[in-house]
């Protein structure tokens, strides 16, 4: 894997770049804004979503497709909701049936309830498709904290070796062939951590966090099974991982819009506010879709729903989720 092309230039792809061009391999980096990747080209900086980190000379920042004709690993960390849209204009300018495809972008498709791989599968079939998910906020990985993630693909040869080709000393990659559920748990736990941080911005405490963060987890099992997920896979890094630290960290944007909405703050200022995409927002579309089609009780996502798309007071919201019947707690 000779040519890496990363397609986002967000925060995580930004921060993927970095971590893997400090080799000296050269790296491609897309952006969809012309303007903002031609500063990111010429000032060797993302200004805009990873401030204060210099990027290394083998990083190409790049507004055209064109890189990924010859590329040997395609990384997509787009929206998830424009996925579909430049997944197609990367296939549109002709990559090879040898490139590996990996996906780092965590949501599930309105509509369709597709997971990301299932999209890149679809449009590429001829194509390995693999998936990367666990806690790993941008900002820690880029400093060099340690960090561990999960590779998830069908063909374990193809896992083993973007293991060896993307993991360090201070990035370890560990693998596994259950990509349903690697992709289910890196997306749902963005819709929990929009109501971790609602119970953060009104103020509920310790007490009332550890056990909504617990009940998520019983919902995301619920929820992620049916969807064709394992549970023991979902007490992992991409499951149980990635919840706690999207539901805890101060740089987690989903926790902070729900923080933000806890505050009485409106939801379209707070988009408009953000330079970045917070995924449990759509992904709360497509999980109340998903479970309402498999009949699955999601109390929380549920409220999050109402709260994020049916203008529902948070009081309300909460008054409901508190009142609940009683029942035992099964697991």
């Amino acid at each position: 894997m000779k040519q890496t092309v990363i397609i986002g230039a967000g925060s995580w792809g930004t921060a993927l770049a970095a971590l893997w061009a400090k080799d000296g391999r050269p790296i491609s980096l897309w952006g969809n804004n012309a303007e903002r990747i031609s500063r990111v080209q010429s000032s060797r900086e993302n200004s805009e979503y990873l401030p204060g980190v210099q990027l290394a000379e083998n990083i190409r920042a790049m507004h055209e497709l064109t890189d990924c004709r010859e590329a040997e690993l395609i990384v997509f960390v787009t929206p998830s909701i424009v996925l579909r849209e430049i997944a197609t204009r990367v296939r549109d300018t002709g990559v090879s049936d040898n490139a590996v495809l990996l996906s780092c972008t965590k949501g599930i498709e309105h509509g369709s309830g597709m997971r990301m791989s299932e999209i890149l599968s679809t449009l590429f079939p001829s194509n390995p498709v693999a998936v990367l998910s666990g806690p790993n906020l941008a900002v820690e990985v880029v400093r060099g904290l340690p960090t561990a993630t999960v590779i998830g693909c069908a063909n374990e040869n193809y896992a083993i070796e973007l293991q060896r080709f993307l993991g360090s000393e201070h990035f370890r990659i560990y693998t596994s062939d259950d990509v349903v559920s690697i992709e289910l748990g890196g997306a749902l736990k963005n819709v929990f951590a929009i109501a971790a941080g609602v119970s953060d911005g009104l103020g509920l405490g310790d007490n009332s966090k550890a056990a909504l963060v617990t009940r998520a987890m019983a919902e995301l099992l619920r929820l992620g099974t049916k969807m064709g997920g394992n549970a023991l896979t979902f007490y992992g890094l991409s499951g149980v991982g990635d919840l706690i630290a999207t539901c805890f960290s101060k740089h987690s944007r989903n926790r902070r819009v729900g923080e933000r909405l806890g505050h009485a703050e409106m939801l379209a200022q707070i988009q408009a506010d953000m330079k970045m995409v917070a995924e449990g927002i759509p992904t709360a579309k497509s999980a109340f879709e998903c479970a309402r089609r498999l009949g699955v009780d999601t109390p929380i996502i549920d409220q999050i729903y109402a709260v994020l798309y049916q203008d529902k007071p948070l009081l309300f919201a909460m008054q409901e989720l508190l009142g609940r019947g009683p029942k035992p707690e099964r697991l």
